[in-house]
Order: C-alpha cells, then structure tokens, then sequence
C-alpha cells in the first residue's frame, strides 16, 4: 500500500503545480489551495486502471466542492478550473499513463 499511497503523492505533487482555479484572471493553484491530495485521490485509480477520459475527468472535478466565502457558497473544481488548464491536466495524466 506504501507504493501507492507514495503514486498518489507524486501525482499530487505534479497536478498541484500545473493545475489551477482561475478567480478574477488569478491563478490559485491546486497545491496553494490544499485541493492537490484529494485531486489525485480521486484521478490516480482511474490513471492505474486506464479508465479515464476527457469525461471522466470532468467527472471527477464535478465531484470535488470547494467552498467559497467562508463556506456562504460551494463551488466544483469544474467550475472554478478554466478550460484549457483542464486540457493541461488531461494531457499530462497521458503522459504518466504511459509511464505506468
């Protein structure tokens, strides 16, 4: 289990600097917003099983709330995730894909 728990680490590490929640044109990325871990939690057995998709995805950041305000409003990672970081992201989960 420590293989994976460290899999998920590192997949963390690597979505945290690449992708980010566009508010007001200012990029927060996931790993400033502590949003990274529960991200590749939920992406890395669908990377380790080749079950992902442009759909699936979206999926995944329609699941993830994130709560703004101080908790008066929640948002989902596929709202606050511009486009073309959501292209990034898809484009780098091939590219470890085919490190696996």
């Amino acid at each position: 289990m420590a293989g994976t728990t460290e899999a998920i680490e590192r997949l963390a590490a690597d979505l945290g600097d690449l992708v980010y929640l566009d508010i007001a044109k200012w990029h927060l990325y996931l790993n400033h917003a502590h949003l990274h871990q529960p991200l590749a939690e939920k992406l890395y057995p669908l990377l380790r099983q080749g079950k992902y998709d442009s759909a699936t995805v979206r999926q995944v950041l329609q699941e993830i709330v994130v709560p703004v305000g101080g908790g008066k409003r929640s948002l989902t990672l596929l709202e606050l995730i511009p486009d073309n970081a959501i292209h990034q992201l898809i484009d780098r989960l091939d590219d470890l894909a085919r490190d696996l």
